[in-house]
C-alpha cells in the first residue's frame, strides 16, 4: 500500500482537491493518501519548496509526493518523477524540483503526455497515479519514463551573507501568522561565530536573543526561535506577528523599482557585532 502525499495551491473551496483524491483512488484503491497542504500561496515557489522539502523528509522510504504547483507555468508536453534520498517526487518540469531538493535529483524521468490529452489538473493527476502504480509494482523508473530528459533548473531562494550581516526573505507565514525566514540555524551559527547579534525587521523592530519556546517571553512579546525544520521564525507569544508588524511573504514578482519599498516588509536582517 504505497503512501502518496498531496501538496497544492488549489485550495479546498471547491471540488478539485476531492476530485484529485478520487482520481488516484480510481487508479488504485490501496493508495494511502496523505494531505500535506492545499493552501500554498498561488505562484509562490519559494514557499512551496520550503513546505515540500521539510515535510517529505519525515515520510517512510519509498513514499510518493505529488506536488500540484504551477503545473501550467509552461505548456506541458511531459511531467516529471524524481527519485532522491529514497523518496519519489511527482511534479511539473518548471524548476521547482531543484528548489525543493537544493540540488539536482539523483534520478529523474519524464512522463510524456499524449497530444490528445487534456491539459488540466485532473488529467495530470491521472498520469502521476498510473506511473506510481507501475513503480509500486516494481517497474524501474527509467522504464516508466525517459531518464535522458534535461530538466528546468532553478536555484533555491538563498539568504544574502556578508561578514557583518545576513539578509533573509520571508518564505512562509504559518497558521498562527508566525513568520518563517530562509535562514537556517546551521547558517546562522556558522556566520555568528559566537558574536552578539540583532535581528532587525520592518526597519526598527529588534530581537537580540534566540528563544527555545514561545513561553520564553511574556504573552504579547515578540521573539525569535528556530522551528522544528531548523529555520528562523519570528513570532509573538499568543499573538500575530505577520499582522501586527505588517510582514509579508517574499514574492519574486515584487522585485522591481516600483515595489522596492515592499521588500522592507518581506526581508529580515541579522547584524553581528
Amino acid at each position: 500500500m504505497p503512501i502518496l502525499t498531496l501538496t497544492s495551491d488549489i485550495g479546498e473551496q471547491d471540488y478539485l482537491a476531492g476530485a484529485v483524491k478520487g482520481t488516484l483512488l480510481n487508479i488504485d484503491s490501496s493508495f494511502h493518501l496523505v494531505d500535506i497542504t492545499h493552501h500554498l500561496s498561488p505562484f509562490n515557489d519559494p514557499q512551496a519548496a520550503y513546505v515540500v522539502r521539510n515535510a517529505i523528509r519525515q515520510f517512510p522510504s519509498g513514499s510518493f509526493h505529488i506536488v500540484l504547483v504551477n503545473l501550467f507555468q509552461y505548456k506541458p508536453d511531459h511531467l516529471l518523477i524524481a527519485y532522491h534520498n529514497n523518496q519519489y517526487i511527482c511534479l511539473a518540469d518548471n524548476g521547482l524540483i531543484t528548489m525543493i531538493l537544493e540540488e539536482p535529483p539523483q534520478q529523474v524521468a519524464a512522463i510524456y503526455l499524449d497530444k490528445s490529452m487534456a491539459r488540466n489538473t485532473i488529467a495530470c493527476t491521472e498520469v502521476f497515479g498510473r506511473a506510481i502504480k507501475q513503480i509500486s509494482a516494481g517497474v524501474p523508473l527509467n522504464q516508466v519514463g525517459d531518464d535522458a530528459i534535461s530538466i528546468h533548473v532553478r536555484n533555491p531562494l538563498r539568504s544574502i551573507i556578508t561578514a557583518q550581516y545576513m539578509e533573509g526573505q520571508i518564505i512562509s507565514i504559518d497558521h498562527f501568522e508566525n513568520v518563517i525566514v530562509n535562514i537556517t540555524q546551521d547558517e546562522f551559527e556558522a556566520q555568528r561565530k559566537g558574536r552578539r547579534f540583532k535581528i532587525v525587521f520592518k526597519r526598527d523592530e529588534v530581537i537580540d536573543r534566540i528563544s527555545e519556546t514561545y513561553a520564553d517571553v511574556n504573552e504579547g512579546e515578540k521573539l525569535a526561535l528556530f522551528n522544528s525544520a531548523g529555520y528562523l521564525e519570528i513570532a509573538i507569544n499568543k499573538g500575530n506577528a505577520a499582522g501586527l508588524f505588517g510582514l509579508q511573504g517574499f514574492s519574486e514578482k515584487n522585485i522591481s523599482q516600483y515595489t522596492q519599498t515592499r521588500l522592507f516588509y518581506q526581508t529580515v536582517r541579522v547584524y553581528f557585532e
